[in-house]
């Protein structure tokens, strides 16, 4: 079976990828995905002839969607940054990235794809309660805790402008990269709703924690990637014409 990708110009097939500690394959350079580029591992999305693979998640991301972290606008998944700098910071975790992201260009909102289908509800070892998916500051609910807490799991300070998994009850916090390695997903409802897991992933299209597929033409993607070249070509004429009124001034000295 092969699967086409936008950003991909061959056919990918599903391959079995052995399993290598994370450690390691960073370490001695080992297969990572194209999309979050974290290493990969089990079935995946492979072209051999161009060593380009992507996890299953990243493969099947939809081409936008609306979340609800981000109401006024639907996000696009862009296979790259196209700021500038050639690279983003996670609105949700604030870690960089340099590939695929979730982008809304009016407001240069960015979300690495994982974070972006990070579900709602979980249940974690480290925790009696189930805990929920915090937005940061601009939310109600993290306003509620707006007390920086010590993360359950590596007991640095929790940085309430970022995502966290929380209780409200307990006051307990963790890192969204602390908990996903060892979490359970409860529930991919946003409002908290019934559901699971293993019911939302089988449904075509269907969230992971309360986004939706944004129903977006072709045209729309394209006007906001013109808009942002055209944002960046502003930029550079703008620092153009600053380093050309600087050499003018200089020769007048």
């Amino acid at each position: 079976m092969e699967y086409k990708h936008f950003n991909h110009e061959h056919n990918l097939a599903i391959l079995e990828l052995p399993a290598v500690a994370a450690a390691t394959a960073k370490a001695t350079n080992g297969i990572h995905c194209s999309g979050c580029r974290t290493p990969i591992s089990g079935s995946a999305y492979a072209c051999r002839e161009c060593n380009f693979f992507l996890h299953l998640e990243c493969g099947n991301a939809n081409r936008a969607m609306e979340h609800p972290s981000h109401e006024l606008h639907h996000l696009t998944l862009l296979p790259y940054p196209t700021y500038s700098a050639g690279a983003f910071v996670c609105n949700a975790c604030g870690a960089p990235g340099s590939s695929f992201s979730y982008c809304c260009p009016l407001c240069e909102f960015d979300l690495h794809v994982r974070c972006a289908l990070s579900p709602a509800i979980i249940s974690h070892r480290e925790h009696r309660h189930e805990l929920s998916l915090t937005y940061g500051l601009p939310y109600p609910q993290a306003k509620a805790s707006s007390s920086p807490n010590a993360c359950g799991i590596c007991h640095k300070l929790v940085d309430n402008n970022y995502w966290s998994y929380s209780c409200g009850l307990c006051k307990f916090q963790l890192h969204t990269s602390c908990a996903t390695p060892e979490m359970v997903p409860v529930s991919y409802q946003a409002d908290g709703g019934a559901g699971n897991a293993a019911a939302a992933a089988a449904q075509p299209g269907s969230s992971q924690n309360g986004s939706k597929p944004a129903d977006v033409e072709d045209q729309v993607l394209a006007t906001q990637l013109e808009l942002m070249r055209l944002q960046h070509e502003l930029e550079l004429s703008h620092q153009l014409a600053k380093m050309m009124a600087s050499v003018n001034l200089s020769s007048l000295v």
